[in-house]
């Protein structure tokens, strides 16, 4: 079965090390509470807030070993009061679970978007 699993972390500051260790962060997170491998993940769509333009949040996926998964990034629209230094992932998978059992994270301070899912 492709399930969709989303995740989003507030990351420090524009600033590519900050980027990249915070989308670092998110997609272990996904990955271990998920159990999945990176044969398991079909393609991951990254989005960041238009605050957030030093660094590409896929590079933290490919050094992470995700050489032939298709990733893509793209800007979050730009809403008046929205959580600043966001990034968001939607990652779509292979997995033999219901969709109940999969684990959506929202870390640091994007636990505030999705009270309602957030582990």
């Amino acid at each position: 079965m492709v399930r969709a699993i989303r995740g989003a972390i507030q990351v420090e500051a524009n600033d590519r090390d900050a980027i990249l260790s915070g989308v670092t962060e998110l997609v272990t997170e996904v990955m271990g509470r998920n159990r999945l491998t990176t044969e398991d993940v079909i393609s991951v769509i990254f989005t960041a807030t238009p605050d957030l333009t030093a660094e590409f949040p896929a590079l933290a996926a490919r050094k992470l070993g995700f050489h032939d998964v298709p990733l893509i990034c793209a800007s979050e629209i730009d809403v008046p009061g929205a959580l600043p230094r966001v990034v968001r992932l939607m990652a779509h998978v292979e997995v033999d679970r219901p969709r109940q059992e999969v684990q959506h994270v929202y870390l640091r301070g994007a636990v505030a978007l999705r009270v309602d899912i957030a582990q």
